[in-house]
């Protein structure tokens, strides 16, 4: 149990029957009345973000994710398998339980499957991929006075706004939290 006095950001908790994770926090002590934690939580099943106050002295139940790596095979159409690098036992996951958290990993590419309770309910990918343009339309000369941006399609499917010099072939590196362009590897 920890108290509501005690989050902090990425911690994450059990509250009202779901499994939240802490994005923001807020001691608040009003000139009148108790004073009180005012948070933001992200639902880990759902992706859905509320906001909610607690007593600090309220506790709450901490819940334990289990991360483990696991390697993306493939996608038949409905399911998506992954398998244990260590034991070879494999999962399918569909796409209710994935969310877009695929769209920037290549088939044989290392991920970390999230569980609570033996219960699968996530997937996180890398923190940075590197990944070859399959489409995009050419930049113009004059125009990177601006820092402007075109979109550009990898080779997963998934759109990135890159600058104005990257052209098809080129690798570059993405972050993806923010699904941002990095560099041109």
């Amino acid at each position: 149990m920890v108290s509501a006095g005690d989050f902090r950001n990425g911690l994450t908790i059990q509250f009202e029957g779901e499994i939240y994770s802490v994005i923001e926090f807020q001691h608040v002590k009003p000139g009148k009345g108790a004073a009180f934690v005012r948070t933001k939580l992200k639902n880990l099943k759902t992706g859905g973000i509320v906001e909610k106050t607690f007593r600090p002295t309220e506790k709450v139940p901490r819940a334990h994710i289990e991360r483990k790596d696991m390697q993306y095979l493939y996608n038949d159409g409905e399911l998506f398998y992954f398998m244990d690098s260590e034991t070879y036992d494999q999962i399918a996951l569909n796409q209710d339980q994935l969310g877009d958290s695929l769209k920037f990993v290549k088939e044989n590419d290392l991920v970390k499957i999230l569980s609570h309770n033996g219960l699968v309910f996530g997937v996180e990918p890398p923190l940075f991929v590197e990944l070859e343009i399959t489409h995009t339309e050419p930049g113009f000369k004059g125009d990177t006075a601006t820092g402007a941006t075109k979109p550009a399609v990898v080779e997963t499917g998934a759109t990135v706004h890159v600058p104005l010099f990257v052209e098809i072939g080129d690798i570059i590196k993405i972050d993806t939290r923010t699904g941002e362009y990095l560099s041109r590897v």
